[in-house]
């Protein structure tokens, strides 16, 4: 906190080992309304700068966004969202939880429209990392799913990669592959945040390592429920996501299908062309590159990937999708037979950027990716848009 008339600042809640996203100040200025990410959800907190103490305000399963405070200073408004439910404006009580000093329940009001109706249930997940410790994530199960007829299982693989699995998505919505019968895990490995600052420690400049080790290892416990099929899976993953889908090609044949969008494949070529190259450039070392590149690993991969990439992207360029088809054609395991012919796929967005923003091209996007997973994941013919030909 900086005082503008000295020009003196302290640091505040220094103890607390949460990265806040947002914030509003109480009326008076005795202290500050916090949402940040905290095993996979993203509660708001109260940080009372008199004590320097933090409290959890809210204890919904749930994350939290732009928070706002009332005059009165009694009342915080918010943006709450799950993966039960899209934004939707709650009231929380901040004199209530003053009172109890517990987390309390925030107030859904009027919106513009219900919460879509969903084709199955969420429930959390854990598995114990090699070196102890506890991996959590979300799995998405279809209505209906039993010992009797387990669901096959889709590996999701987060963005950023500081990052969570706590909001709803439309750009990555897995009930919209919930309905077509698959189970859809959701998992936070090492560099996620919301566990702390060794968590993500545990995974920096160590993509291959720790990342990979702790989804193997929540993939592991959950293809073993039995609602579960394990002989029928796949990866998913987008930007680091799609950097880690790359690595599990390279490191393992486990899966039946992997979807990379907007991937990292070569980092020293990543490295200086992303447009946030000064960023990067801190965690990328010389020793990365060589040690956890997934390049360096094409002649091993042996599963059929679908490679999605943006002309427009700059965060993660065009050139890591181009690099990456080219050498899958060439050196993977499956690469171009004597006729051409290959199970690779490449599904190319001239005008779109590290996201698929426009409402036709995610149509597209989410109909490609299940054409291809029927035709590998389950064995079905697939039903590609009319529109690739």
């Amino acid at each position: 906190m900086l005082d503008l008339s000295s020009g003196t600042s302290r640091r505040v809640a220094d103890g607390w080992d949460r990265w806040p996203s947002a914030q509003a100040w109480l009326p008076d200025g005795s202290g500050v309304v916090l949402s940040a990410d905290s095993s996979g959800r993203s509660p708001v907190f109260l940080l009372d700068l008199d004590t320097d103490m933090v409290t959890q305000v809210t204890g919904d399963d749930a994350t939290f966004t732009d928070p706002q405070v009332s005059s009165d200073g009694r009342w915080a408004y918010a943006l709450r969202t799950s993966y039960l439910a899209p934004s939707e404006v709650v009231r929380i009580d901040l004199q209530a939880h003053r009172h109890t000093a517990r987390p309390i329940a925030s107030e859904l009001l009027q919106n513009p429209a219900p919460a879509p109706a969903l084709p199955g249930g969420l429930t959390e997940v854990e598995a114990t990392a090699e070196d102890g410790t506890t991996i959590r994530g979300w799995l998405a199960l279809p209505d209906g799913v039993s010992a009797d007829e387990p669901a096959p299982l889709l590996l999701w693989i987060h963005g950023g990669p500081l990052s969570s699995w706590n909001a709803w998505s439309w750009r990555w919505c897995p009930w919209l592959l919930v309905a077509k019968g698959y189970a859809v895990l959701m998992p936070d490995p090492a560099l996620s945040t919301g566990y702390g600052e060794a968590f993500i420690a545990r995974g920096w400049s160590r993509w291959g390592a720790e990342p990979f080790t702790d989804l193997m290892a929540i993939t592991d416990a959950v293809a073993a429920r039995p609602d579960i099929d394990q002989t029928r899976t796949a990866a998913m993953g987008g930007s680091f996501g799609g950097y880690m889908a790359n690595w599990v090609a390279g490191q393992t044949d486990r899966f039946r299908a992997i979807v990379t969008h907007a991937s990292l494949w070569a980092l020293d070529q990543f490295g200086p062309t992303t447009d946030h190259a000064y960023y990067w450039q801190r965690e990328v070392s010389d020793a990365m590159v060589r040690d956890y590149s997934p390049h360096h690993n094409v002649e091993r991969i042996r599963t059929p990937m679908l490679v999605v990439h943006g002309d427009k992207d700059y965060r993660v360029p065009i050139g890591e999708g181009l690099r990456l088809w080219w050498e899958l054609l060439s050196r993977s395991q499956l690469a171009l037979d004597e006729a051409g012919r290959t199970p690779h796929r490449f599904l190319y967005f001239p005008d779109e950027n590290h996201w698929v923003l426009s409402p036709q091209h995610a149509a597209i996007w989410y109909a490609t990716v299940s054409a291809f997973l029927s035709q590998h994941v389950l064995d079905e013919p697939s039903d590609y848009p009319e529109l690739l030909g």
